[in-house]
């Protein structure tokens, strides 16, 4: 009894130490969690904070811009009022200027005037066209044989464009504009080149963004089907063990309705066997009481004087009783009361063996149950952390996939603008230099200097 106390006690210090242990091991994971939880919750707060501000700017740009277009529309009637006015005093002139006044007068009058115009015209463009020495038509014509070859060349519309004017415009405005086209594709290249610097470092800065968002994604795909996996395994082990618990209880509650009617079976088998020890016993004494009265009795008649000779001679040997035959009756009580004796101490021997199993049988389950219980406990913990993990990581992967999909969409907007689609940067540069280098030959050429 010493014994099974002392491995109770053990078995009970053991599972107490370990439900301390595990205390502690998930009072830390909580801890985690609800630093966790507060990270997130300060998160949350300033995404918080960044949403009402931008939908506060956009309120009022929404505020600002119904009013514009409300005064856009107001000035838009205005307007209308004002066209269909104009509408109406360009009809009443029309009409007026096909009355017989002036249409009659123009066609009387103006048709002389346009001849004498256009002849003033044309004697203007010969006297400046007179205005040319013999070297600078010789050199107008250069220039514009020059340009037209490095067109036709480079395929530059720009140098076509200006041959067209070198053989048509004046000298000195030709020179004027080949410097003014040299301004401007200098300005084109100044600006194309800032241009594809933003390019450049926006398709860089956008092919980063994509990159990592895409890892992310999956990673916390990968993540979240991972740690899905093993909270359906650990449900999956919380259903055996459940059951495994049950059966334990089920064979605990079927052990001891067994016990308890061998209990009452051998409690009464015995009672029954200590009372027969008692009956027997008791006629045994009756018995033994009896014949040795009757051995006494027997005595005394031999010893009679003449009556006991007369009685003897009668009866030969005097009548003590069945005592001899098959060891007497007296012999078979005892025979019984061994019997009754040995069926006592044989049940309390099988009770004290049934008593024993049955408590190490139920020791052995309550022990099993605990740590079944301890186990199945942590696993709910371990599972709970898990679901809120995916949870978490749920929110974090459609977080991610919206930056993504607004790094996609903003690659797609970069691309018309960003990506050659026909001549690169490097050939349109030197084109452009090309171009360049041309326009200032013929400048050179229109300013009598050598060919460059």
């Amino acid at each position: 009894e010493e014994m099974n106390a002392k491995a109770n006690f053990e078995m009970l210090a053991q599972k107490l130490t370990d439900n301390i242990k595990e205390d502690k091991k998930r009072a830390t994971e909580k801890t985690a969690t609800k630093a966790q939880r507060l990270d997130d919750a300060a998160t949350a707060k300033g995404d918080l904070k960044i949403t009402e501000t931008g939908k506060a700017e956009d309120e009022k740009k929404l505020e600002d811009t119904i009013t514009s277009c409300h005064a856009r529309s107001v000035e838009f009637e205005q307007n209308q009022v004002v066209r269909a006015e104009e509408v109406k005093a360009i009809e009443q002139a029309s009409a007026i200027l096909r009355s017989d006044e002036v249409s009659g007068s123009a066609d009387k009058y103006l048709p002389a005037l346009v001849q004498v115009r256009r002849a003033q015209r044309a004697t203007a463009l010969v006297q400046l066209r007179g205005g040319e020495s013999k070297e600078e038509a010789q050199r107008r014509e250069r220039v514009t044989a020059f340009l037209e070859a490095r067109a036709k060349k480079t395929g530059s519309r720009y140098l076509a464009l200006m041959a067209t004017h070198a053989g048509a415009d004046p000298f000195a405005k030709v020179k004027k504009m080949i410097k003014d086209l040299i301004v401007k594709l200098m300005e084109q290249a100044n600006k194309e080149a800032d241009h594809k610097a933003y390019c450049d470092a926006e398709l860089a800065t956008n092919k980063q963004t994509r990159e990592i968002k895409q890892s992310e994604v999956e990673e916390l795909s990968a993540s979240v089907e991972k740690h899905t996996a093993e909270s359906a395994q650990l449900a999956e082990e919380l259903t055996e063990l459940s059951d495994a618990m049950a059966t334990l209880r089920k064979e605990q509650a079927e052990a001891t309705e067994i016990r308890e009617k061998e209990k009452a079976t051998n409690v009464l088998t015995i009672s029954d066997a200590k009372a027969a020890q008692v009956a027997v016993e008791r006629a045994t004494k009756v018995l033994k009481d009896f014949y040795g009265k009757a051995s006494g009795d027997a005595s005394l008649l031999q010893s009679g004087g003449q009556l006991g000779d007369e009685m003897a001679q009668a009866a030969r040997a005097p009548y003590k009783g069945m005592q001899s035959e098959s060891g007497g009756i007296v012999g078979f009580l005892e025979v019984i009361l061994s019997d009754f004796a040995r069926l006592e101490a044989e049940t309390s021997a099988a009770e004290d063996a049934a008593s024993t199993a049955y408590e190490k049988f139920m020791d052995e389950s309550n022990e099993d149950i605990a740590v079944k219980t301890t186990a199945s406990d942590h696993k709910t913990s371990k599972r709970e952390q898990l679901e809120a993990t995916i949870a978490s990581e749920k929110k974090e992967l459609d977080l991610t996939q919206q930056e993504l999909d607004a790094a996609l969409a903003y690659f797609d907007k970069l691309k018309p603008e960003c990506l050659d689609k026909g001549l690169s940067y490097e050939e349109r540069v030197r084109m452009r230099e090309e171009e360049i280098q041309s326009l200032k030959e013929a400048l050179e050429i229109l300013n009598q200097q050598d060919l460059a």
